[in-house]
């Protein structure tokens, strides 16, 4: 018997559908289903989407607001948002090849879409842009982190550098501002266990077995700042942000860590002071040995010791 693969609508403007299973239950229409499977999302909003075709089957029909609901089938739908707010910045292409893209992102960017971002992201953005339907982020680097991401072009090559982080055959190096303390054991490397905090932004040093480890050295000094550079071994959320806090010594900028900041509108003069630097690994297909460089600086110890001191 053959197996049935799912098969998902293509992308609209550079947006690829969410996908949901249907599960077993007491729904009689479908609209009576998806405002309670996601509670964050209106009746209203569910029935607009419905109305406007954006609610489709794994046999590509599009199911209207009287659609019958149906245990197991694979459901897509696309989101939209009402209001986006624009980012100013643009993403710049490094290097690419028929595999591999490499962009130096700027700050306040999001790589992938995620809550209140959709357009505004450097996936969709290059999705439009080059209208390849296939790009993915082999890794991710946060919104307010600005530096190197790489992107995968094809399916079929894909597996192959997602084995390089996930085995760890990657150097990355990243670079910091912040507080300085000569009373710590430089060059040093913070090595702890981290897990999801109470808010969901953040994430937070707990006991047990390490999972986060990263090499800290710093690089220059001037009174009471420091530039760091920053070798993250482990790949964990928020990883740099959580260590360089823990230490004492929280990156300049950083409206999470230690202390979650309401969200608001960005200021765009006070972006966080760390980025992805650079990044080296042997090229699993071809065996050459690439590096790449972000052409982008953070600021000056003397200008950021004069903002945070103004």
């Amino acid at each position: 018997m053959a197996l049935h693969r799912p098969n998902p609508p293509p992308n609209r403007n550079g947006v690829g559908a969410s996908c949901v299973v249907l599960p077993a239950g007491p729904w009689a229409l479908l609209i009576d289903f998806l405002p309670q499977r996601f509670p964050g999302v209106s009746t209203d909003t569910w029935l607009q989407r419905l109305h406007a075709g954006d609610v489709i089957d794994d046999q590509g029909r599009v199911l209207g607001p009287d659609a019958p609901y149906c245990a197991g089938l694979r459901l897509y739908y696309f989101r939209a948002l009402a209001t986006e707010p624009h980012i100013p910045f643009e993403a710049t292409i490094l290097w690419q090849d028929d595999h591999l893209l490499v962009v130096d992102k700027p700050h306040f960017l999001p790589v992938m879409p995620s809550g209140k971002y959709l357009q505004e992201t450097v996936l969709i953005r290059l999705k439009n842009a080059l209208g390849l339907e296939a790009l993915s982020p082999i890794h991710r680097i946060d919104r307010d982190t600005a530096g190197l991401v790489l992107f995968s072009k094809q399916v079929a090559s894909r597996g192959a550098y997602q084995e390089l982080f996930r085995t760890r055959q990657v150097d990355k190096t990243y670079e910091c501002i912040a507080p300085w303390n000569p009373d710590l054991p430089w060059p040093l490397k913070r090595e702890s266990r981290m897990a999801p905090s109470a808010h969901f932004m953040q994430q937070a040093e707990v006991d047990g077995a390490p999972n986060a480890l990263t090499h800290i050295t710093p690089i220059e000094v001037l009174d009471a700042l420091a530039r760091y550079a920053l070798k993250p071994v482990t790949g964990q959320r928020h990883q740099l942000r959580v260590h360089m806090a823990a230490l004492g010594l929280p990156i300049v900028d950083d409206g999470i860590y230690p202390v979650l900041t309401p969200e608001g509108i960005a200021d765009y003069d006070r972006p966080l002071q760390l980025l992805a630097k650079s990044i080296a690994f042997t090229d699993p297909l071809t065996g050459e040995a690439r590096r790449f460089e972000s052409h982008k600086k953070l600021r000056g110890l003397a200008e950021v010791q004069c903002q945070t001191t103004a």
